[in-house]
């Protein structure tokens, strides 16, 4: 079951005109902004099949359209009995949403068996025939355009096949009420914060981009555990901190010009944002009641 969309509706309006109008869609936007969790959505609003890939570098097209059953083929030689429909027939013939993860990490050779099904909606299988796609199917697509690590530029051809829709990140405050629905935090003061916190790193900079909302969710969902194995309260500042480093150091990618670590700059921002470690405050309150005393006596 698809997961609660907060802040979407535009995005949700537009994807479904779009394939109201019989195009295919895809999504382009940074990890985390919700581009899966939205189709599923919208899959299961129009109630319609919605078959998954993930894009990877292992996305044969065989995997993608099927393939005979080899077992049998010495048997029955390539009847059409035995052919096991990959992911890509799968929602053809039921005419649903055929749904490519990661669009830019597919290898080329794949994405160009799509190009006929996009564009004709059937498919040429060999010793098999041709394919027609149900009333209703479409592909549809996620990409994140910002991470050159596993990925390729998608071709001039399967953009002309597609309506793209950019996602960026949601608001503040769509932001803190998908924290607070998904994971358990002190106060809402400490879950503004929590966000604040993430939305802060993508600004930073030392960090060539910074962390999605699940960042933040994993900051509070770890600070709360954290908090209970070590008995302290939930909003224990050095709780905090400890979690913030664990669940963010990882999502974000520092500059190599920068001078400092991932977990560094982690670090300056929580202080920054839920201040100074309680030590240094007792400290400075300890040294301005000494001054006070000293200048008393004289």
């Amino acid at each position: 079951m698809a997961g609660p969309v907060v802040d979407r509706a535009r995005e949700t309006e537009l994807i479904e005109a779009a394939l109201a109008g019989g195009a295919n869609v895809v999504l382009e936007g940074p990890p985390g902004t919700g581009k899966s969790t939205l189709l599923r959505r919208v899959a299961g609003d129009l109630a319609t099949a919605f078959v998954l890939v993930e894009g990877n570098a292992e996305l044969t097209p065989a995997r993608v359209v099927g393939q005979f059953d080899p077992a049998q083929v010495l048997a029955r030689g390539y009847d059409p009995e035995i052919f096991v429909d990959g992911p890509l027939l799968t929602a053809m013939r039921e005419g649903g949403l055929f749904y490519v993860e990661e669009l830019n990490r597919v290898p080329e050779e794949t994405l160009n068996t799509l190009l006929a099904v996009m564009s004709e909606r059937e498919i040429a299988v060999p010793r098999l025939g041709v394919v027609r796609a149900a009333e209703g199917f479409a592909v549809v697509a996620a990409m994140n355009p910002f991470d050159a690590v596993g990925t390729a530029r998608v071709s001039g051809a399967i953009y002309d096949r597609v309506c793209r829709i950019a996602m960026d990140y949601q608001s503040a405050e769509a932001e803190q009420q998908i924290v607070t629905g998904r994971a358990p935090v002190p106060s809402a003061q400490w879950g503004r914060q929590a966000v604040e916190l993430v939305r802060a790193t993508r600004e930073h900079p030392d960090l060539r981009f910074g962390s999605s909302v699940r960042g933040a969710i994993d900051f509070a969902s770890i600070t709360h555990h954290l908090a209970k194995a070590r008995q302290v309260p939930a909003d224990d500042w050095f709780v905090g901190l400890d979690a913030a480093r664990v669940a963010l150091s990882g999502r974000v990618r520092v500059e190599e010009s920068a001078q400092r670590s991932a977990e560094q700059i982690i670090e300056q921002l929580y202080t920054d944002i839920f201040g100074p470690p309680p030590s240094d405050e007792s400290e400075e309150s300890a040294s301005e009641s000494a001054e006070g005393s000293g200048s008393g006596e004289i």
